[in-house]
């Protein structure tokens, strides 16, 4: 696991890796967002957002969380979605906890038993974290933890709502209960052990996601190709967006260009208050086609396993 020790440690501190996994769009990276107090995990209403393990930081006097927002686990139709499920699956050796996140208002789905039988394999302690809890009657709660109880012993049952926060504060103190002693692993400062490229390339590829139709988003990719600040103390980031067809790049840029133009309009103002100063965000988009099943490109792209 990546992370020096650093800081204070000793007799009495807790420390830990605790990884969020569940299927595609439970809400697995808002409850890392609001678990940080920081975004640095995008969040989209389309399924398999995520593609890489984000990790954050969660410090206090006592104890360090460091917690891992895995892609969602599903049925994969490319080698880049085998990556993101060996991605997800591998969390759980590395972990002191995993959080299995459910999103209650769906109910209990062939994706959430594919999900537990894998679950069963492991030792490692598992929490039934049931999202969404402020979409669904309260009366309706009973019925649905026994439901998932007779499928799996879960070390803890913790109903939230990652988006409204409630019950989040209970989740962490249930989770400190599982944390050896332990060194501070990252300064108290520190919310993720991702560099600040890949965060800005995450941002960008973000706002394409909430603008674009369905058969783009799983077709892109964004790497920052150059950042540096420059004499007059304004960030200067270039990113390329690779696509794997022609036509979509038609898409992602737009009529006039006016899509590109808001999509880096937007990633603009959210790597501002990430990076706290002025940045010029420059964007290309680039085809490489079929991108998503050619392991040297995906190499390039990042997507290594660890």
């Amino acid at each position: 696991m990546n992370g020096q020790a650093t800081g204070r440690s000793g007799k009495g501190f807790k420390s830990g890796f605790v990884a969020i996994i569940g299927r595609p769009n439970v809400g697995k990276s808002t409850l890392m967002n609001h678990l940080i107090g920081q975004k640095i995990a995008i969040m989209s209403d389309k399924p398999q957002t995520t593609r890489n393990k984000i990790h954050g930081v969660y410090t206090t006097d006592d104890y360090q969380i460091v917690f891992l927002d895995t892609p969602g686990i599903h049925k994969p139709q490319s080698k880049l979605g085998n990556y993101m499920n060996q991605s997800a699956e591998g969390a759980l050796k590395e972990v002191e906890a995993a959080l299995f996140l459910v999103d209650v208002s769906e109910g209990l789905g062939g994706g959430d038993r594919f999900i537990i039988e894998q679950l069963k394999k492991t030792k490692t302690p598992v929490f039934l974290v049931m999202n969404k809890i402020d979409k669904i009657e309260p009366e309706a709660l009973l019925p649905m933890i026994a439901q998932y109880n007779a499928l799996h012993e879960f070390a803890e049952i913790v109903p939230i709502s990652a988006l409204k926060g409630n019950n989040v504060s209970t989740l962490l103190e249930q989770i400190t209960r599982y944390l050896p002693e332990g060194p501070q692993y990252y300064p108290a400062d520190q919310v993720t052990d991702h560099p600040e490229q890949f965060v800005c390339a995450e941002l960008v590829r973000e706002k394409i996601l909430h603008m674009t139709r369905e058969e783009i988003p799983h077709s892109i990719a964004v790497t920052i190709e150059d950042m540096r600040v420059q004499e007059n103390g304004v960030v200067y980031i270039g990113a390329v967006i690779f696509v794997e067809r022609d036509s979509q790049k038609g898409i992602i840029i737009g009529k006039r260009g006016e899509l590109l133009k808001e999509v880096g309009k937007q990633a603009r103002r959210d790597i501002e208050a990430l990076l706290g100063s002025r940045i010029y965000l420059e964007l290309w988009v680039k085809v490489k086609k079929d991108w998503r099943n050619q392991e040297r490109v995906l190499k390039d792209l990042g997507f290594r396993h660890d």
